[in-house]
């Protein structure tokens, strides 16, 4: 991880958090729920049973980024003979929200829970989203509960989702559960849980299945910006082994959702086209230009996963990858199913169904997928929603893109304003006649930079533009 932080000064601070309010007006961001909103969550959280099925004895465990609140999935892992049993309780969402009430009609307008610098701005009311369906530890909770048999190589054997009611009894950062699985090989190795030791072994059985099927991940190193009383800190990360098995277990729960809605004929997928031939010639050429070819016979899925972000070159083939990862979108259907059912990443049908308390698709997924697994049909309520829901999504997941982009930059600029004239070691991640993308060491910021520039390279450049307000930061090529 590179951290880059600066306690700005006063007048700087000002600047920035004026830039992003200006942001946040400008993307029309919501702000404050209004009152009805609050006063239907404080009656419905007043008045909500729980689920009959009782499954407060199964010890489920979350994993999640340090701090949060809004817990959307625990997990519970056991050996099944030879293979394994896992559990992955949902948020039950959908017994707080009443159809057409007026936290759902917020929810449609917000689509998403949106982040930015100076905080989160929920999806949902926070005595909701981070309190009354949130599975914090010790608490009793209603939750969707998918139970999968699945065999020693991961692979899916049977599925089944029903409501009960779930008590989590830990709640872990993704940095204390690496920190757990990885103790295992050393003195406080009993401390590890068995949940966790299992999903040391699943994820990974899951991603050699991703492989196999040609599926692909694009992992970049993340830029994430946090504040707290003036003092802002810019990271780049690399995600954890735990992360991504943890991840693997919501991706086996979206396939296997989108393959009940598609057996069902009613549903939303998230899907993506396979990149066309031209695109995937160019991705071909610009690898064997960069010096690390990407060999005919390996999938690309592969390929992309042997890649080091830690290497200039490598890294700007990561990027370049990009190409690859375009036209993802939602593909809702009632009764015929759509020619179009892939995502193309996934190799595979594939639906948003893990994390309801921040993403507005998640509750049809989930009460669609209920009821079909009951021999039921879905609720009409649901069905009614199907059509106007991929236009949503789109139009969130723009606001939530450009919120995150110009925040980012807006704060990029801000550590960098005091700094016109420096100079900055860097990598060249992306370059096209007289102008690139460089990726600055120290601070973590990636930026245009002018000059002739080679991507992959190592180069010198100096700082001569950073504006707060417009998130302009600008390097020229030092010679």
């Amino acid at each position: 991880m590179t951290r880059s932080s600066l306690r700005l000064t006063t007048s700087t601070d000002d600047r920035l958090a004026a830039a992003i309010a200006a942001i946040r007006t400008d993307l029309d961001v919501p702000t404050a729920f209004a009152s009805a909103v609050e006063l239907e969550a404080q009656r419905v959280v007043a008045s909500n049973p729980l689920p009959i099925s009782d499954l407060t004895d199964v010890p489920f465990i979350t994993i999640d980024p340090e701090g949060s609140t809004d817990l959307d999935q625990a997990v519970q892992i056991e050996r099944l003979g030879k293979g394994y049993l896992l559990r992955y309780a949902i948020a039950d969402v959908p017994a707080f929200v009443e159809p057409l009430g007026e936290i759902d009609a917020e929810a449609r307008r917000r689509g998403q829970t949106f982040y930015a610098p100076d905080g989160r701005i929920p999806l949902h009311p926070t005595i909701i989203s981070e309190n009354a369906a949130s599975l914090l530890p010790a608490e009793v909770r209603g939750a969707f509960v998918w139970r999968f048999s699945l065999g020693a190589d991961g692979a899916v054997r049977s599925t089944e989702l029903s409501r009960a009611r779930i008590r989590s009894i830990r709640q872990l950062s993704y940095v204390e559960a690496q920190r757990e699985i990885d103790s295992r090989e050393g003195p406080d190795a009993a401390a590890a849980d068995v949940t966790l030791m299992l999903l040391a072994e699943i994820g990974p059985a899951r991603r050699a299945l991703e492989r196999l099927r040609g599926g692909a991940n694009l992992s970049r190193p993340e830029q994430i910006v946090s504040s707290s009383g003036g003092h802002y800190t810019l990271e780049r990360r690399s995600s954890l082994p735990v992360e991504e098995w943890n991840a693997q277990i919501s991706l086996l729960t979206g396939m296997e959702a989108a393959r009940i809605m598609i057996a069902g004929r009613v549903g939303i997928l998230r899907t993506m086209p396979a990149p066309d031939a031209e695109t995937v010639q160019r991705f071909r050429l610009r690898t064997e230009a960069l010096g690390h070819p990407w060999p005919e016979s390996m999938p690309y899925g592969e390929y992309l996963a042997s890649l080091d972000p830690n290497d200039p070159l490598q890294l700007a083939i990561t990027h370049a990858a990009g190409s690859l990862f375009r036209g993802a979108g939602y593909t809702a259907f009632d009764g015929d199913v759509p020619e179009q059912v892939s995502q193309a990443a996934v190799a595979a049908p594939y639906a948003h169904t893990t994390a309801p308390l921040r993403r507005l698709v998640d509750r049809f997924t989930l009460v669609i997928c209920e009821a079909l697994c009951a021999g039921e049909a879905p609720p009409q309520w649901a069905r009614d929603a199907l059509a106007s829901l991929p236009k949503i999504m789109a139009a969130s997941d723009s606001r939530a893109s450009q919120l995150d982009n110009r925040s980012i930059a807006a704060v990029e600029a801000a550590l960098l304003s005091d700094r016109i004239g420096q100079l900055f070691d860097a990598a060249v991640i992306s370059a096209k006649e007289n102008r690139g993308v460089v990726q600055i060491i120290d601070p973590a910021v990636d930026a245009e930079c002018t000059g002739s520039l080679t991507a992959g390279e190592r180069v010198r450049v100096r700082l001569v533009e950073a504006d707060i307000e417009s998130g302009r930061v600008l390097f020229e090529l030092v010679d």
